[in-house]
């Protein structure tokens, strides 16, 4: 994927997420920062994004994602 810089309705779409609960992990450190574009926007870089995805696929998964042998 290119690193692109997303909006939050489309971080919203991507993550399952509400506004309020992306902004709410962020301040709790728990979602990637978004980055100031402009005076009044904001967005995410896809790549941010995506890590955050798999580090929560990989939480959720016995060993933390590790396979057993």
């Amino acid at each position: 994927m290119e690193n692109t810089i997303m909006r939050i309705p489309r971080v919203c779409e991507i993550v399952g997420l509400s506004r309020s609960t992306i902004y709410r992990l962020e301040r709790a450190g728990e979602f990637p920062r978004r980055r100031r574009l402009g005076v009044n926007s904001v967005g995410w870089m896809s790549s941010d994004i995506q890590q955050w995805i798999v580090s929560r696929d990989q939480a959720g998964q016995p060993n933390g994602g590790q396979h057993a042998h």
